[in-house]
């Protein structure tokens, strides 16, 4: 699937495994892809910020995602209890985050993979060849698992995609 992906798509995906490392995930989900677009720097990076979502603001949305155990204590769960069960159900360190596939990859989630694909769809319906991150955020937008990332950010999501469109097609119709 990656052979048709421009460095900058191919690099947005890398920039989702390390912003899902840099949270302690075991997945690559959509927000992930969409941290690692804003942290791109080219014109996909670039429409995000102007709508509000820079790499810094969907950082502070994608930070607040962490279990609070005050948070779940005051409505009567008791975190360090359901660590001391799992842990003795399924062995130390059960609920511990960062565990990776072969090799240290972190896998992307069904979601993410499905962004991908709407991403060749999106690249196919601008009349592009080349799968750019620009195309990549309009898959993510379609899929929409990172919405609530975004609209958390202030960001108005049809204004994004207007915005984003002609910029996805004008650069996208590359050999």
């Amino acid at each position: 699937m990656f052979e048709r992906f421009t460095e900058s798509a191919r690099e947005s995906v890398v920039r989702a495994q390390a912003e899902a490392r840099a949270l302690g995930l075991e997945h690559v989900g959509t927000e992930e892809l969409l941290l690692g677009i804003a942290a791109g720097g080219g014109d996909a990076a670039r429409v995000l910020a102007e709508h509000g979502a820079s790499a810094e603001a969907l950082r502070r949305q994608a930070g607040g995602r962490e279990l609070d155990g005050a948070a779940l204590a005051s409505i009567g769960i008791d975190l360090d209890e359901i660590r001391r069960r799992a842990e003795a159900s399924f062995g130390p360190g059960a609920l511990e985050r960062g565990r990776r596939g072969p090799n240290g990859h972190i896998p992307l989630t069904p979601q993410a993979k499905k962004s991908l694909e709407l991403a060749v769809r999106e690249t196919v319906a601008t009349g592009g060849r080349e799968i750019r991150a620009e195309h990549v955020l309009l898959g993510v937008l379609r899929e929409g698992g990172a919405t609530a990332l975004l609209r958390g950010a202030g960001t108005d999501l049809e204004a994004l995609r207007s915005a984003l469109r002609p910029v996805a097609s004008r650069r996208g119709r590359g050999a």
